[in-house]
């Protein structure tokens, strides 16, 4: 984990390097208080990926918790008659 004062926010190459080797979010400091976080792209990317990926399984679960489902047969019955497949 990387930390850095944000004085050292003014060395923007610096910045990208750091992010680019931790491949994971730099921590900014003020007055030795947490602050911002700067992190590469493709790391953002990819945790967003996985917390829309986490919340669409936490609302399949409520779904199931809440009986709004049917089974596999009758939706690809459903299908067949909706479409004249």
């Amino acid at each position: 984990m990387q930390i850095i004062p944000m004085r050292d926010l003014k060395n923007t190459v610096e910045i990208e390097r750091r992010c680019a080797e931790e491949n994971g979010p730099v921590y900014v400091t003020k007055n030795g208080y947490g602050r911002l976080v700067v992190m590469d792209i493709d790391y953002y990317e990819r945790t967003m990926r996985k917390m829309y990926e986490a919340q669409a399984l936490l609302e399949g679960l409520a779904d199931v918790k809440a009986g709004r489902m049917i089974d596999g047969d009758a939706a690809i019955d459903g299908v067949r008659e909706k479409y004249g497949i």
